[in-house]
């Protein structure tokens, strides 16, 4: 990321908003209810979410706790880190999108404090 560029983090639901920049969804799945047109995407980079596995690993072990939430982030950076050709070119994008302007990582879950766009993002802003 460029050096003193801030990532949003916001929720697919709220509207779209001018100060959002691009506008990327880090879910693996499409969110229930909403429309491709209402989402106004930069990106849909599902080479970012975590895996189908670790998602669910994650919903059903005490998602609240911290120690849920710090053993799902540790994985997630693991395979974060591990990358692959589809994960650098997702990163990438976003790399090229926060030279430009703002950068807003879209996701569906209830939880705001914790879920993996905010895990990205604090992912994103170590590297």
């Amino acid at each position: 990321m460029p050096t003193g560029q801030t990532i949003a983090v916001k929720r697919i639901y709220a509207p779209p908003d001018d100060g959002d920049g691009a506008r990327f969804l880090v879910d693996r799945l499409w969110p229930r209810g909403v429309s491709k047109e209402k989402a106004d995407l930069t990106a849909w980079l599902k080479a970012l979410a975590p895996s189908d596995a670790l998602r669910d690993q994650f919903h059903h072990a005490a998602a609240q706790s911290d120690a849920a939430w710090q053993a799902f982030r540790d994985a997630y950076f693991t395979a974060l880190d591990a990358g692959g050709d589809e994960v650098a070119a997702a990163l990438a994008e976003i790399d090229a999108a926060a030279k430009k302007g703002p950068v807003t990582l879209l996701f569906a879950a209830k939880d705001e404090a914790h879920n993996n766009a905010v895990a990205l993002r604090e992912w994103l802003e170590r590297r």
